[in-house]
């Protein structure tokens, strides 16, 4: 086998274009390709590499050119969710703030679970040149470099110091973009000086190579005392999370449930996993979820986890599931979560594992009393939905945000993608959009990030070109990150926005109310002599910003108008940002859930001692959920 004489930075970019990923026996090139901004640091090592391969051939590794480091990181995220993490994106940026400006993308590639690979510049191995422009200089230690900020987020993390050191680098990083367990964010640290450092590499590096997406077979045991404990059941619920829709495990559960009669709620990366009006459909479930779901729950005796980590906002912080003696089964391939709540663990794929519980539990089916009750109560939530996408405008004839997410709703088609993430939107998104398809909904709620919903619809958008994208954002989302609209225009990449303007930070208004604290610091005011912002509202112009970044604007003030720019919106090929304002005081329908926030023991607020008060009692509903399941099989 011979070597070819290449830099690190095109040995890198060479190796990235020749990895695939093969699952159910379908292949796909596994690095889609790489979103960069340039920099000293990496502008002679990976910005030429790429540029070498581009002009090669533009299809091997395309370089998409961002406007904010974090933004790029939310594109390629979004686009390995949509592709079930299937496909992944490299994100290069300079050391310093370039560097630094995308660890928050980080911890939200983690915490989600989604792939990306990060490939920030470093300082130099060599240290001829320090201290460099941006050097970090610790009098303790001498090789910590700013990239040591993305260990903790990152599910693998390396610098390669030597060239020899990188295809080990390599494997491992890839090894961790397709684990359908460990992914997230993987960071490679480039030393500057490395990437332009040739070296002799050998050949097979850069062979194709096809890597194979795990699909773990749940033990046959477990599946039998899972079976058992369900088969006992009288009132079983079923908690579809994120991982029914990597799996690809929809059909399935759909099935399951047809077949059981065992009803399902949702989770924020689970919505879709049931299209809305399946008969066994709950809707969404814990602090935002509906009083259907939250009904169901609240006396389940069996709860079957599928693919769902259980976040706080899942189980309304340990209150959502109120019988005392609940018992917990759980599928899902990462042993992490299938131990929680001291349920009975069912290790494996969720997809193989719903067939094998489908076929174990042939036979078995609900009470036809219990199944009554789901059927009542879904109808009462859908007239719930039905009321609040109807609903009257409030002061000044602003739209509630319940009748912009309506109407948004009833006039998109079933294929197309709703993204959103921080705020007040994705609680009232979980719980009113109605999901026609399991890809339809993309809301980011593991870290909750303001900011996504734009370069987030990039992502969604690269990934799906035949769909249309709705990004719903709030004014204060709009705020961090409005750039990136910049980069769909440069990208021919065609998005919806619809802009609400309620002039401040709605969900946590209503928050702060709720804890005592009056909405302190949410609204968007001027300071006055009082040294407090309680003047006027800020006369901000969003739709003037977003018009001067090269995309088509239309106000709506009205729900007609609104109709006709989505309408309009839709008929275009390229970007539109519709501007709606909202009144931030018009609240969703109520999910009959808690979700914990603590509230200040004391206090010299009378507001403050009353919602003290409310959170002792709620405080009180709140459960370990340790009891152990019993095994009835198994060991």
């Amino acid at each position: 086998m011979g070597t070819t004489r290449l830099t690190v930075a095109q040995a890198l970019v060479r190796f990235l274009a020749a990895q695939y990923l093969e699952d159910d026996g379908v292949e796909e090139r596994l690095i889609a390709g790489c979103f960069g901004i340039f920099g000293h640091g990496n502008v002679a090592g990976l910005g030429q590499a790429l540029l070498e391969s581009e002009l090669t051939d533009p299809s091997l590794l395309p370089y998409v050119l961002g406007r904010n480091e974090q933004a790029m990181v939310h594109s390629a995220v979004a686009y390995a969710r949509m592709k079930n993490r299937r496909q992944a994106w490299a994100v290069t940026t300079s050391i310093g703030p370039g560097a630094t400006n995308m660890i928050t993308g980080a911890a939200l590639a983690t915490i989600n679970r989604l792939p990306v690979l990060l490939l920030p510049a470093d300082s130099f191995a060599t240290r001829a040149a320090s201290p460099l422009l941006q050097e970090l200089e610790l009098p303790g230690s001498g090789d910590v470099s700013v990239n040591d900020a993305f260990r903790p987020v990152s599910k693998y993390f390396d610098r390669i110091w030597r060239p020899e050191q990188l295809p080990s680098a390599l494997l491992n990083a890839m090894r961790v973009l397709t684990d359908p367990v460990e992914t997230g964010a993987v960071t490679l640290c480039l030393p500057q000086d490395v990437q332009a450092e040739a070296h002799d590499w050998p050949d097979e590096l850069f062979e194709r190579r096809v890597w194979h997406l795990r699909r773990p077979a749940p033990e046959p045991a477990r599946i039998e005392a899972a079976a058992k404990i369900i088969a006992a059941a009288e009132r079983p619920v079923i908690v579809a999370g994120g991982g029914v829709i990597y799996s690809g495990a929809t059909e399935a559960l759909a099935e399951f449930c047809a077949a059981t009669g065992i009803p399902a709620g949702q989770t924020q990366a689970g919505k879709g996993s049931l299209v809305y009006d399946h008969p066994q459909s709950l809707g969404a479930i814990g602090a935002t979820g509906t009083t259907a779901a939250n009904a169901i729950a609240r006396d389940a005796d069996v709860v079957i986890g599928i693919g769902t980590r259980y976040s706080d906002f899942t189980t309304a912080s340990r209150t959502a599931f109120a019988n005392p003696d609940v018992k917990f089964v759980n599928l899902n391939v990462a042993p992490l979560d299938a131990i929680k709540h001291a349920g009975l663990d069912v290790i494996g794929d969720a997809r193989e594992s719903l067939l094998a519980l489908t076929s174990r539990l042939s036979g078995y089916r609900v009470a036809g009393e219990y199944q009554s009750l789901i059927t009542r109560l879904a109808a009462e939530w859908e007239a719930t939905v039905a009321a609040a996408y109807q609903a009257e405008p409030g002061e000044g004839g602003r739209f509630s945000q319940s009748a912009v997410i309506g109407v948004v709703n009833e006039l998109s088609a079933p294929r197309d993608v709703l993204v959103c993430a921080a705020g007040s939107m994705p609680g009232e998104l979980h719980k009113l959009w109605r999901t026609r398809d399991p890809k339809g909904y993309h809301v980011e709620y593991g870290y909750s990030c303001m900011g996504y919903e734009i370069p987030g619809g990039i992502g969604v958008r690269m990934a799906c070109p035949d769909r249309d994208v709705f990004v719903m954002i709030g004014d204060g989302s709009y705020l961090m990150m409005p750039g990136e609209l910049v980069t769909a225009v440069q990208e021919n990449l065609k998005l919806i926005v619809i802009l609400v303007q309620n002039h401040g930070f709605a969900s946590i208004g209503a928050l702060s109310e709720s804890v005592g604290s009056q909405r302190f610091g949410t609204r968007y005011r001027q300071r006055t002599e009082s040294g407090r912002l309680d003047g006027d509202l800020l006369g901000v112009d969003l739709a003037a910003n977003a018009e001067s970044l090269g995309v088509a604007v239309i106000r709506a003030t009205n729900r007609d108008e609104l109709i006709t720019a989505i309408r309009t919106a839709q008929r275009s090929t390229s970007s539109t940002v519709i501007h709606v304002e909202t009144d931030p005081l018009l609240g969703a329908p109520d999910s009959d859930s808690w979700w914990d926030v603590p509230v200040s023991e004391v206090s010299e607020l009378d507001s403050t001692a009353a919602a003290y008060e409310v959170y002792q009692k709620d405080k009180g509903n709140q459960r370990p959920y340790l009891r152990p399941t019993q095994e009835t099989s198994g060991g």
